[in-house]
């Protein structure tokens, strides 16, 4: 045994059984070691951005770590943008990064690189294979680290020497070892019950996922005391949909989400931190926090989020209130007109069981979103990050962790392009993915920015930067070329039929809507 197949048994082993890859000269044992371990599904990403991107959409789905494999320093670089993601949605995550070996770094070959300086920004933990003995037990303790509550990303460098080497050492990761979530602050819950069965005006502000017995919680906290509650804008994982309890989220324009907040005499936080707007801008406030609210500070998001949610619901006064549970509403199909709303009422009334939604619709994300509350329960997933490109890769690392549910993928066509490799790996695998991409050829965010930031009334240098019609992009035209079949929809009854083939067509399919 070398130490690249340790490595791979340790993965294994510990129940890290896929490996997202873009591998290179460095890394050719470990593709070599998938040969002798058939537990290990390995799948391949043509950018690196694809790679990351899609492990973070699998772990969010199957609340366990993927791995990735990344070639040296470059590599690592160009799947930083959904490492940090991951990161910021606090996702279990693995990378295994090849790099040169041990002897033959100090001859600075071109692509020598500082590995661990550029891993350590956006992981939480790091380390370093010295020798193919400590290989498997260096695997073991990323594995632990990606494990950490509500999940880690952990970074191990694997020089080509302990790959190659011999060794006789494996190991399985100890997750009994694992430390349980931070406990809540008991004095903080004490003092938000008193506060809420005071009769003052009193919002709880929600970090982290929103599983179904979150939203439960705090439904009840709502129905029983008037509390209003919010989650996060980016919230990495929400269940949504009819036979759970809605959660509203925080508006992403900081003024929206004043409003939200607006009468706040005591804010509440659970998992998290008060909220502040996405970016600064001149002469507006960046903390959303309302003057003169007191703010109870009760757990961040290491913290042991559903025990402080059941601990303030019994202390106050809420546990047998009946939380509010959305009912089936299908709308009718849309015609006519196409744009983000038909969009949505076609989704709602076209949209099996248990899909997964994966958001990265820019700004048609509150259009579509709108229309499906009445759906069948889904399961959303947010660009929790702010790095874009997150969208077909998450989708795609979503499918593989659940063969059995429906993905949508909701992109922006901006955003889309900086990781459309995700089709090649979907028509690849056979994912049941539905691709929407909104065609409406700008950077249109970045057109509302403009004027939120202050900046100059933009004339045609300063609008050629947020433009993509010169030359346009042709969505059709890029995923046939990567084997995804693709229409293009005009007015909804095109998105309609097309959306109706996607759903009854096993494997990938992508639908451009000109919007």
């Amino acid at each position: 045994m070398n130490g690249a197949q340790a490595l791979v048994k340790a993965l294994t082993d510990s129940d890290v059984d896929v490996c997202f890859a873009n591998p290179g000269t460095s890394e050719m044992h470990f593709v070599a070691a998938l040969d002798t371990n058939p537990q290990m599904r390995c799948v391949l990403g043509l950018f690196e951005g694809v790679v990351t991107g899609a492990a973070d959409g699998y772990a969010r789905m199957a609340g366990k770590p993927a791995a990735t494999l990344l070639h040296t320093g470059p590599g690592l670089a160009n799947g930083l943008a959904n490492i940090h993601n991951a990161k910021k949605a606090r996702t279990p995550m693995v990378n295994i990064i090849g790099d040169h070996a041990t002897y033959h770094r100090r001859f600075d070959a071109p692509l020598s690189a500082d590995v661990e300086g550029i891993a350590t920004p956006m992981s939480h933990w790091v380390g370093s294979a010295d020798t193919a003995d400590e290989v498997a037990a260096m695997g073991a303790a990323a594995i632990e680290a990606s494990m950490v509550a509500p999940g880690q990303v952990a970074s191990l460098i694997l020089p080509a020497d302990t790959a190659w080497n011999p060794t006789t050492k494996t190991a399985i990761a100890d997750l009994t070892t694992v430390p349980a979530p931070d406990a809540p602050d008991e004095r903080a819950i004490d003092t938000a019950a008193a506060a809420i069965t005071s009769g003052a005006a009193c919002t709880l502000v929600l970090g982290g996922a929103i599983t179904q017995q979150r939203a439960r919680l705090v439904g009840q906290l709502t129905a029983g005391t008037g509390t209003r509650v919010f989650c996060s804008t980016w919230a990495p994982r929400q269940e949504s949909g009819a036979g759970r309890s809605p959660v509203a989220r925080l508006q992403y324009f900081g003024e929206l989400a004043a409003q939200q907040l607006d009468g706040t005499e005591h804010l509440i936080i659970i998992g998290g931190h008060p909220p502040i707007t996405f970016f600064a801008y001149p002469d507006k406030p960046n903390e959303l926090t309302p003057d003169g609210a007191t703010v109870h500070q009760i757990c961040e998001i290491t913290g042991d989020i559903d025990g402080a949610l059941e601990a303030l619901v019994e202390r106050s006064g809420a546990a047998d209130a009946a939380p509010k549970i959305l009912e089936l509403d299908r709308p009718t199909l849309p015609d006519g007109e196409l744009d983000a709303t038909a969009v949505g009422r076609a989704m709602a009334h076209l949209m099996p069981d248990n899909a997964i939604v994966v958001n990265e619709a820019g700004t048609a994300g509150g259009g579509y979103q709108g229309a499906l509350r009445g759906t069948p329960a889904f399961t959303l997933l947010a660009l929790t990050g702010g790095s874009i490109g997150y969208g077909l890769p998450a989708a795609t690392g979503a499918a593989i962790a659940c063969p059995d549910r429906r993905v949508f993928a909701m992109q922006a066509d901006g955003g889309g392009m900086y990781t459309v490799q995700a089709l090649w790996t979907q028509a690849r695998e056979g994912l049941d993915v539905t691709n929407v991409i909104f065609n409406n050829g700008k950077y249109a965010i970045l057109q509302f920015e403009f004027d939120r930031v202050g900046a100059h009334s933009p004339g045609p240098k300063a609008m050629s930067m947020l433009d993509l019609t010169n030359p346009a992009l042709d969505w059709v035209s890029l995923a046939t070329g990567m084997g995804v079949p693709a229409e293009r929809a005009t007015t909804a009854d095109e998105f309609n039929a097309a959306l109706a083939t996607s759903l009854a067509t096993p494997g990938p399919s992508l639908i451009e809507v000109m919007i």
